[in-house]
């Protein structure tokens, strides 16, 4: 599917590989020599040949079993990961909502953590000051905005992470199962939040495995399987074929 509007994220021919760990380590030793004649890890390709073109002002899925590799891949595309082969280009502000807690710090505060994001974010020192009141309304946190984010509950810092990144009104919203954690009704204003985010043209990659949200927010979807593009086009197509393989 061709669209109207530029592409501001490219993946061309991304790889992605880890180590991962064959045998127990039982010694500082093991873990420079061989184990019985073979080797303590096995090189395990996570990401293979990833090409995707995601244009300005659509909302894009990404589906797949766990493991298929979806989160390796936001994480290249917002930097966290350096790809083994291939390259990302992003044109754009981009405010990854990750993994739960990823890139809030345990020992500040909630309010010294918003400063801190957004400083990450480039947001203006003027901005940000504009901005804390409206982070701290929607987080619903209240005095607690002021403790250590370490005592926060896991329902706390998914409402702290979504209520940065959607607040500062970034050009590309990176999200990455962020609506699992929390209650209902913070579910439903999160996904009220996302719907408004997509209809003021921010270009949203969305990583979900609730397939009704997917059908309702995206366009566009891909289906990631062992690392690679199984399938890509409108959404409800996509959902609807990856589901059937469970029938």
């Amino acid at each position: 599917m061709k669209m109207d509007k530029a592409p501001v994220i490219i993946t061309k021919d991304l790889e992605v590989s880890f180590l991962v760990q064959k045998h127990g380590l039982n010694s500082i030793k093991q873990y420079f020599f061989s184990f019985g004649g073979q080797k303590l890890f096995e090189k395990k390709n996570v990401l293979r040949g990833i090409n995707l073109e995601i244009y300005q002002g659509e909302c894009f899925g990404l589906l797949g079993k766990n493991g298929s590799g979806k989160s390796t891949l936001l994480r290249t595309m917002a930097g966290i990961i350096k790809p083994d082969k291939g390259h990302v280009e992003i044109r754009g502000r981009i405010a990854p909502l990750l993994a739960l807690g990823v890139g809030l710090e345990p020992e500040m505060s909630g309010i010294e953590n918003i400063k801190l994001c957004s400083a990450y974010m480039g947001i203006s020192k003027k901005e940000i000051k504009e901005s804390i009141q409206k982070i701290i309304e929607f987080s619903e946190l209240g005095n607690d905005i002021h403790m250590q984010v370490k005592r926060y509950s896991s329902g706390m810092m998914a409402r702290l992470a979504f209520s940065m990144v959607v607040t500062l009104d970034p050009e590309i919203l990176v999200v990455d199962e962020a609506l699992a954690v929390g209650d209902l009704g913070f579910q439903n204003k999160c996904l009220n939040r996302i719907l408004e985010l997509k209809n003021r043209g921010t270009t949203i990659l969305y990583v979900s495995h609730n397939n009704d949200e997917i059908k309702k927010l995206c366009n566009r979807a891909a289906w990631i399987e062992e690392g690679k593009v199984k399938m890509i086009g409108q959404a409800q197509h996509v959902v609807d074929a990856y589901v059937k393989q469970f029938c």
